[in-house]
């Protein structure tokens, strides 16, 4: 079931995309509606199941993180390990952040993230190359990231 979105609805997810911290006080300011008739169209949002779960946007940077790499994998042998065994065993691995089961050339895509490239190095080959039914891995550098709101 979809949703009916109106201009503003729209406006304040694009400004709740940029931050996530505004109140509906200075949303509703910048909208030019009453704090709490801003308050109940997020909440109707959120209901709706329009917004996901909150997480925290860490700054990779300030932790070390020095590159960030995304890895196409295809599966050597689909019949004799379970995607789930491989799922489990790469979601295991602290540096890979995500794993996206897709379609196309590879199964899976990964973002793995490292100190530096030495440091993706021994991940990849210790971990990731290590792991069941690897067949073959592209990799691809994060050189810059933009964030999109998308299509709202």
């Amino acid at each position: 079931m979809t949703i009916e979105l109106d201009d503003i609805d729209r406006a304040l997810m694009r400004a709740l995309c940029v931050d996530a911290t505004q109140s509906a006080g200075a949303l509703g300011r910048d909208f030019g509606l009453s704090q709490p008739a801003t308050w109940r169209r997020i909440k109707r949002l959120r209901e709706a199941g329009v917004f996901g779960p909150r997480r925290v946007d860490l700054n990779l940077e300030q932790l070390g993180v020095g590159v960030t790499v995304f890895l196409g994998i295809k599966l050597a042998t689909k019949g004799r390990v379970s995607l789930e065994d491989f799922e489990r065993a790469v979601s295991a691995i602290p540096e890979v952040q995500t794993v996206q089961h897709v379609l196309g050339v590879y199964d899976y895509r990964l973002r793995v993230v490292a100190q530096d490239l030495p440091d993706f190095e021994r991940v990849l080959r210790r971990r990731i190359m290590t792991l069941p039914g690897v067949g073959n891995i592209e990799a691809n550098v994060l050189l810059s990231e933009e964030r999109c709101i998308g299509p709202i």
